[in-house]
Parts: structure tokens; C-alpha cells; sequence
């Protein structure tokens, strides 16, 4: 019997994910920019599916720009705000030296761009210190990127406080938090961003389906240019299947956040304490940072 322990790569659908999926691919072939009924009916079902994302991050479904994944919601979240301050003389960018490469590559091409890139290492346990970051952010920086959870070890960040020392210079802050939405609760307005990635097939939702969550007033260029979708944010037909399926695995994992977190967590502990127990010279890599520390 085999066992499938690889969540952080990907998760299998929901069952009732499958479902909304081979219903809308059936039922909602419409485009969600035509004006005629079937048009209208699939974007209906996009705007059903954007409320129960937004409420999955208490945000506003305003704020939900659908993407194909968390590459192109890193991508959109730093190309977007660079070349939006790039006028202002705003043109360093800040980062965590262990950011998904999505980030740490999207980084390296504006580097060679013209923009000044700062990776800020991590102390032993996998966690960026805000005081480190008080000494790299000037009045140039544009934007601040760090992950909330890492896809490795799983270390947390402490996302509020780092919002808050790049806010003081005029930054932006954006969060990588495709690790952790659909896994513990996250509240945008509590953890004090400005921008936020998340990818649906990390908590049982399709692949191919993501968002960014861009807080309302946050200057941004889009990416892809095109037709007027997404409000002009992201141009290109939405897939209105993927995007449903998207929707339907928000309201499943916002139902159980609560005791499904607890479950996993004591059986983390569970397996942790007893390899630490039974297999001598073991360690653990990072911290048990909680997301009340993270977001304050």
C-alpha cells in the first residue's frame, strides 16, 4: 500500500471539487465577458466562487484577482508593484534568501532589469528578524517579499511585524502564502500586507487555479495586456471551471480550519516527538512559530 504524504507539493481534490468542476465545464461553457445569458451565467459562478476565496482571507471579493497560480500571483504581485513605483525612484526590492524561486527568479530578472535586489538570510531556525529588515529597507524600497510559511521546513514568518517595518518606509509588504491558506486561518487585514498569493491546488482545489489578493488603493500595472478582465488587472479569459472548482475547496477548508489545523498539528507533534525519541541524532529544522505570532 502506498501512502501520499506530499501536501506542499500538491493536494488530490476534494471530491466535491471533482463535482463542481464537471459541472461547470458541462454547464458553464459561457465566456464571463459576453453579455447573453450564458455569458452571464458563468460569471455568476465566478462571482460565487471570488466571495468564498475573499472570505477564505477576509478580504473583499473586489480585491481577488484571478490567475493561474502562485507563480503568476508572485510574478504579478512583484513585477506589478515595481513597475508601478518604478516613477517614483522607488527601484529596491527585498526579500527572504529562502522564497520560492517563483519569487527569487521573478527577483533576478528585474535585477538585471536595473532594480537593486536584497535577500535578507534567515537565523537558524528559518526565521527572518524585522530588525535585520529595518536595516535594509531605505526610501527607495519599493516592495517587501517573505513567504508566511516555507514549502520546506515550514517555518512561519512573523508577517505583521515585517509589514510594519516596511510600511514605515513607504513599501509595500507581499506574502507568499500559498503554504498556508487553506491550512491554518489567514486574515489579510490582521497581518497588515498589501498583497497575498495563494494557489488552489495546495488545499484540494484544481490545478492551474490561483489569485492575488491586492488590498484596495495598492498602485499596480498588470502583467498580461490584453482585453479589460479581472478590471483590467489580469487580461485573458478567466477558466471559469478551475476557478469554480477554486471556490468550492475555499468553502470546504474555511469550514473546517478549526478542527482540521488541530488534528494535523497533534499529529505533527505526534511524529516529530516520536522520531526525535526513537532515531538518535535527530533534530528539528525551524520553529513552531503559531500563526498569532505571525500575524503580530
Amino acid at each position: 500500500m502506498r501512502i501520499y504524504f506530499d501536501y506542499n507539493a500538491t493536494t488530490p481534490l476534494a471530491p466535491q471539487v471533482i463535482d463542481a468542476v464537471t459541472t461547470a465545464t458541462r454547464d458553464q461553457f459561457g465566456n464571463a465577458s459576453s453579455v447573453h445569458h450564458f455569458g452571464q451565467q458563468a460569471k455568476a459562478a465566478l462571482d460565487e466562487a471570488r466571495s468564498a476565496t475573499a472570505a477564505l482571507l477576509h478580504a473583499d471579493p473586489s480585491e481577488i484577482v484571478y490567475t493561474a497560480g502562485g507563480t503568476e500571483s508572485d510574478n504579478f504581485a512583484i513585477r506589478g508593484a515595481a513597475e508601478a513605483l518604478e516613477p517614483t525612484g522607488r527601484r529596491h526590492l527585498v526579500a527572504s534568501a529562502i522564497e520560492h524561486e517563483a519569487v527569487l527568479n521573478t527577483l533576478k530578472a528585474l535585477g538585471r532589469r536595473g532594480w537593486t535586489v536584497s535577500l535578507i538570510p534567515v537565523d537558524e531556525t528559518g526565521i527572518v528578524d524585522p530588525d535585520r529588515l529595518a536595516g535594509l529597507v531605505t526610501k527607495e524600497t519599493a516592495l517587501v517579499s517573505v513567504m508566511h510559511a516555507n514549502n520546506e521546513i515550514g517555518t512561519m514568518q512573523p508577517v505583521a511585524a515585517l509589514a510594519a517595518v516596511a510600511h514605515k518606509h513607504g513599501a509595500l509588504m507581499h506574502t507568499d502564502a500559498v503554504q498556508t491558506v487553506g491550512k491554518v486561518a489567514v486574515d489579510v487585514r490582521a497581518m497588515g500586507i498589501d498583497l497575498l498569493t495563494l494557489s488552489a491546488h495546495k488545499f484540494n482545489g484544481p490545478k492551474g487555479a490561483g489569485a492575488l489578493w491586492i488590498k484596495r488603493g495598492t498602485r499596480m500595472l498588470p502583467i498580461l495586456t490584453g482585453g479589460k478582465h479581472e478590471r483590467s488587472r489580469r487580461a485573458g479569459t478567466e477558466n471559469v471551471p478551475a476557478l469554480v472548482g477554486m471556490g468550492v475547496a475555499a468553502q470546504l477548508t474555511g469550514a473546517k480550519l478549526d478542527t482540521e489545523g488541530a488534528r494535523v498539528a497533534a499529529l505533527r507533534d505526534r511524529l516529530e516527538d516520536a522520531i526525535l525519541r526513537a532515531v538518535p541524532g535527530t533534530t528539528v529544522n525551524g520553529t513552531t512559530l503559531t500563526l498569532e505570532t505571525a500575524r503580530n
